[in-house]
């Protein structure tokens, strides 16, 4: 796996107020045995990607409060059908790496009123079936978007659609940065601002639903259709048994 990016200074947080905020946000809703396992997806291919950056800031709260945290380069990943069987290892490592999550982070930048073409394509990798597994099923989500302009919403509703269509619980909370371009220093860092509050807000929010959840996934996911697809009756043959008998 060699297309993991790795944040800088992972513990210097200077536009967080430590005073103010729970570093387990999640106490008392879950066990913490063993960290929440974080996936984060950017859209920009850009040297200077404000959704890479604030991806990044995203990741540092995360593995401050406990978690941890992979970030997927896409940055050789092919268009979906590009690679005949999809069989290429950006997109074998893409896969992986969201069936090692239990919860996920999206970040497209608005280009034309909606999510990039390299956002799409990440999500469109992933399928809902995949060798007997469910790469996204159950897993938790939180949205982001960066604007070059005004603030918006058209990235992130677009991305809870695909969330839903993705079979992944998307939290309420969300956060769209406008003027991204004004809200990170020379070095990559996000200011002191309302909107690295609301990224806050959203890190804690989503720590909290992994955690709450994770006892649950298996029976939220339960579904008929799938146990009727692979011929796996819920009751035991002792239960129809005593079902018989008691008809």
């Amino acid at each position: 796996m060699t297309r993991l990016r790795h944040v800088t200074d992972p513990d210097h947080l200077p536009a967080l107020r430590a005073e103010y905020v729970h570093q387990r946000p999640a106490l008392g809703l879950g066990t913490f045995d063993p960290p929440p396992r974080i996936l984060l997806l950017y859209g920009s291919l850009r040297e200077r990607s404000y959704s890479r950056l604030a991806v990044e800031e995203a990741a540092r709260l995360l593995q401050f409060f406990g978690c941890e945290t992979r970030i997927f380069d896409p940055s050789d990943l092919p268009l979906p059908d590009q690679v005949a069987r999809d069989d290429h290892p950006a997109v074998h490592e893409l896969r992986e790496h969201s069936l090692w999550s239990e919860g996920q982070v999206w970040c497209s930048p608005e280009r034309h009123g909606q999510i990039t073409g390299i956002m799409k394509t990440q999500i469109d990798h992933l399928p809902l079936a995949y060798q007997g597994l469910r790469p996204t099923q159950g897993r938790t989500l939180a949205v982001m978007q960066v604007s070059a302009g005004s603030q918006s919403f058209n990235s992130i509703n677009t991305l809870r659609i695909l969330g839903r269509w993705m079979r992944m619980f998307t939290i309420p909370n969300q956060s769209s940065i406008a003027k991204a371009y004004e809200e990170f220093d020379e070095a990559g860092r996000m200011t002191l601002s309302s909107y690295y509050d609301r990224i806050v807000d959203v890190m804690e929010e989503l720590v909290r639903f992994t955690v709450l959840l994770r006892p649950h996934v298996e029976q939220l996911t339960d579904r008929y259709s799938e146990r009727k697809d692979r011929a796996a009756p819920v009751a035991t043959h002792v239960e129809r048994a005593k079902l018989a008998t008691e008809d």
